[in-house]
């Protein structure tokens, strides 16, 4: 669990702007995911963004350590090299179980402006996909993941986090609904997106008139069929723009895709006169601030949006307890999950050292001592203390696992470097390939990573969705930390 870490941003940390520096367009993740491992020099990476949160999951490579990993992925995703401690001001970094823990509060909704939402366990998956399909995920990021799915599912079923309204699409549609309740009229969403979609199928549950506009018309045309809208292009909208009265944006563009003549031209047709209210929960926005400021056009923007969803996030995280004592509890299992599945090989290596020796002795035991005794006497002897070295094996694996689950793999990795050469052998090949190396990056390990059952499916919303860090408990390093122990450690709840 050492080697796995996160590095990454909200929108506490300088807000929109200051995620989209580090955002790679939806269009080109898969494709780009790749190179960014590489760039990165991580074994294994899963890159999770929303529209107030941007974190890369990865596996640090067996020798480099993981206060490196801050300045490369700086570098990979800012397209630059950072200043003098730019990189620990702009990020964010969990290590170890701390990272671990980190995921599994973003992805139940604790770490989210609006404590408890949904959306983001969707994301959460979805970026994990993601990663799979590119090739660059592997055993430990996938153990992580689907445990972090699992613990979210297990969080909203059995607390009301999640009760009332939870999303920041929820305050979209509020703020929508008030707006047309005063000046009826048409809404547009402006992209096909797990945002725009959410808001368009509540709103028309409300007989609200909907236009869906979408750079590709087909799926503009497919979102308007099923909700009994109206689909537009992109480019045909920007010429001549329906009249509405809301604009719903959220297309995952890398720059704004409604210019100042087109809001121009919508401040012009309103039904009612009043300038349009544009929200916009794109990051980076679909409509420059300076822009629609420029139309006199009221805008709602992703900084907005959150600090309404921060009024009340102290109340839900006092009353999210429960969900914290779920993650802790989950968190104790993942790790001893992951101890099982880093000393099992040399579990199975000292079985079979008790085994050897105990055959050997009791060859010599029999060519010395005991040569007159019959072939089933020789091996009920041989049977007998094959048994013996198992259970004499048993007891030393005992103490290992706890050893492991207290004092850390590097309490084991004392006990087995001054064992004997073959067992330390074995050890040391065990700890250099780290179980994943970085030739099995597109491929499985040898060994898979032990099974989580009650992951969610594929069937959950997704939405934008971002996150700061609740009390949690685990005893988590610092990327920056170096191998002392007297090192203090930074909880992983530094956020606030």
């Amino acid at each position: 669990m050492q080697r796995i870490g996160i590095v990454g941003l909200s929108w506490r940390q300088g807000g929109p702007e200051a995620l989209a520096r580090f955002t790679i367009p939806v269009d080109q993740r898969e494709e780009r995911l790749p190179a960014l491992r590489e760039a990165v020099g991580a074994d294994e990476i899963v890159y999770l963004a929303t529209c107030n949160r941007v974190e890369l999951l990865f596996v640090a490579d067996a020798h480099v350590p993981l206060r490196a990993y801050r300045p490369r992925i700086f570098e990979a995703l800012a397209g630059r090299r950072p200043e003098p401690g730019e990189a620990p001001r702009a990020l964010r970094a969990w290590a170890g179980e701390g990272a671990v823990e980190h995921l599994f509060c973003v992805a139940s909704g604790l770490d989210s402006a609006r404590v408890g939402e949904t959306e983001v366990t969707g994301q959460v998956r979805e970026a994990w996909h993601l990663a799979q399909r590119a090739g660059v995920s592997g055993p430990r990021c996938d153990l992580v993941m689907q445990e972090g799915l699992r613990v979210a599912a297990a969080v909203h079923k059995a607390t009301s986090i999640a009760e009332g309204r939870t999303s920041l699409a929820e305050i979209a549609i509020e703020k929508a609904k008030e707006r047309l309740y005063r000046t009826p009229g048409r809404l547009a969403v402006v992209g096909v997106s797990p945002m725009t979609m959410r808001c368009a199928r509540t709103l028309a549950e409300h007989q609200y008139r909907i236009v869906v506009v979408n750079r590709s018309a087909d799926r503009a045309l497919g979102l308007a069929g099923e909700i009994g809208g109206i689909g537009r292009s992109l480019e045909d909208f920007r010429r001549n723009p329906d009249p509405v009265e809301v604009l719903v944006l959220a297309t995952g563009a890398k720059t704004a895709v409604l210019g100042r003549a087109t809001l121009e031209r919508l401040a012009a047709r309103t039904p009612s006169g009043e300038p349009p209210l544009l929200i916009d929960m794109a990051v980076p926005p679909d409509v420059d601030p300076a822009d629609a400021a420029a139309c006199a056009l009221p805008r709602l923007g992703m900084a907005e949006i959150i600090a309404e969803a921060e009024i009340h996030r102290d109340q839900r995280v006092h009353a999210a307890a429960d969900a914290r004592d779920m993650i802790d509890e989950a968190l104790l299992e993942f790790r001893q999950k992951m101890i099982e599945w880093e000393l099992s090989p040399m579990l199975g290596a000292l079985q079979r050292r008790y085994r050897q020796t105990a055959v050997e002795g009791v060859e010599r035991l029999l060519a010395k001592t005991l040569p007159g005794l019959d072939d089933a006497q020789r091996e009920a002897v041989e049977a007998w203390a094959v048994t013996l070295a198992r259970r004499f094996a048993h007891v030393p694996s005992l103490g290992l696992r706890a050893v492991a689950m207290h004092k850390g793999l590097d309490a084991i990795d004392t006990f087995f470097s001054n064992a004997d050469r073959t067992l330390a052998k074995e050890w040391e090949n065990v700890r250099q390939s780290g179980r994943a190396s970085r030739g099995q990056k597109n491929g499985r390990s040898s060994q898979e990573p032990p099974s989580l059952d009650g992951a969610p499916s594929d069937d959950e919303t997704h939405e934008c969705a971002g996150t700061p860090h609740t009390n949690g408990h685990a005893q988590s390093t610092t990327l920056d930390e170096k191998a002392d122990p007297a090192t203090p450690t930074e909880p992983s709840s530094g956020d606030h």
